[in-house]
């Protein structure tokens, strides 16, 4: 197992600022953010709409990737979940992966020591 993961949030914008504070508050030391454009099994309708909508709609989304330590990451997925969830359709995805590798570019740092 790697020392490593990547933790990627695909969420509604709207929730990204109480998710970057958290995270923060959480001593989380870096993230990259991007404005994305998906949709889930729903084909991105509303709640209401589900057996309506036949053709795939994407709607913007904000998808955040973090790199830590994997000891942390069971801690950060609660703490991700707790800040997203609605239990409506559209609360988000987080998907974690295993990284071989992380470089620093400007010192050479590698490992953990390069987070």
């Amino acid at each position: 197992m790697s020392e490593i993961s990547r933790i990627d949030i695909v969420m509604g914008m709207e929730k990204f600022d109480g998710l970057r504070r958290a995270l923060s508050k959480a001593h989380v030391r870096g993230m990259t953010v991007t404005q994305v454009l998906g949709c889930g099994v729903e084909k991105g309708t509303k709640e209401y709409e589900v057996d309506e909508n036949y053709d795939m709609e994407l709607l913007p989304k904000t998808q955040v990737s973090i790199a830590v330590e994997t000891a942390r990451v069971p801690e950060l997925v609660e703490l991700i979940k707790k800040q997203l969830y609605t239990g409506h359709i559209g609360d988000g995805k987080i998907f974690v992966t295993d990284l071989a590798q992380v470089v620093r570019v400007r010192t050479g740092d590698e490992g953990t020591e390069a987070l």
